[in-house]
């Protein structure tokens, strides 16, 4: 049996991946993968995604260079979430920031505040 049969993907097929530096533990970003995605990434060992908005495969750092290197891939306790751990080339986010997490709540709960800083400028990679 492949263990990819044991995955609980949902209705469209899709299984949230979270994303976290290996070496700092950081999370850097959650993204989704449907069988075929995570397929490629454990031949490949580069993190390829699907893109719901776009409907189509995405690897991470294609355009951006921002590449993620895999180094593990755990399944939660109940087969419906992923752990990628990878190496982190660059950032993360889409919007220049190492991790997609750059902001935090804050106290009073009516704003966030930004705790990360830009790595990159998105309009210079992504023009």
């Amino acid at each position: 049996m492949d263990i990819l049969d044991e995955l609980k993907f949902d209705q469209a097929g899709l299984i949230p991946a979270i994303v976290q530096d290996v070496e700092s533990n950081e999370v850097l970003m959650v993204a989704f993968m449907n069988r075929q995605a995570l397929q490629r990434t454990i031949e490949s060992g580069r993190a390829c995604f699907w893109s719901r908005s776009r409907q189509e495969y995405w690897v991470k750092g294609e355009t951006s260079g921002h590449t993620q290197t895999v180094k593990s891939v755990a399944i939660d306790c109940d087969g419906d979430a992923l752990l990628i751990k990878v190496e982190q080339r660059g950032g993360a986010c889409h919007v220049g920031y190492r991790s997609c997490f750059f902001r935090e709540v804050s106290s009073d709960g009516n704003s966030s505040l930004i705790v990360g800083e830009k790595v990159f400028n998105p309009d210079e990679v992504y023009s």
